[in-house]
């Protein structure tokens, strides 16, 4: 059974760091590409950034977070840095769309996880 279970996700300050992790059961990371995305109330679903099956890390499209993966733990981890107000979300992970390796598709999933709250505020 395929399954993607986030955590990591907190309260934290404007300027602050926090560190996500997406522990996969049920079939390897390395075969796939991993994309991030968040939901914030009001708003529309937002792609933070995709890792590819053969990366060990990689950008997020705001420059702002790295995307990284520890095939020994079958886990990609977000590590997200100086968070602001517009950072608060759900944040999801997510199997790109027909067990793709890359991130060309990154915006259509297969399957993703229940969702970590993330919230920047003082």
């Amino acid at each position: 059974q395929v399954q993607l279970v986030e955590s990591g996700g907190g309260l934290v300050q404007p300027g602050g760091s926090l560190r996500l992790s997406c522990r996969a059961s049920g079939f390897t990371l390395d075969r796939v590409a991993i994309t991030w995305f968040r939901e914030a109330p009001g708003k529309e679903r937002e792609e933070v950034g995709c890792i590819s099956s053969d990366a060990l890390n990689a950008d997020s499209v705001n420059g702002r977070f790295t995307i990284s993966r520890d095939n020994t733990q079958n886990t990609v981890y977000l590590q997200m840095n100086s968070l602001t107000a517009e950072d608060t979300a759900v944040y999801y992970c997510s199997t790109v769309a027909g067990w793709s390796r890359d991130c060309s598709y990154s915006h259509e999933y297969d399957y993703w996880g229940q969702g970590t709250q993330v919230t920047v505020s003082s």
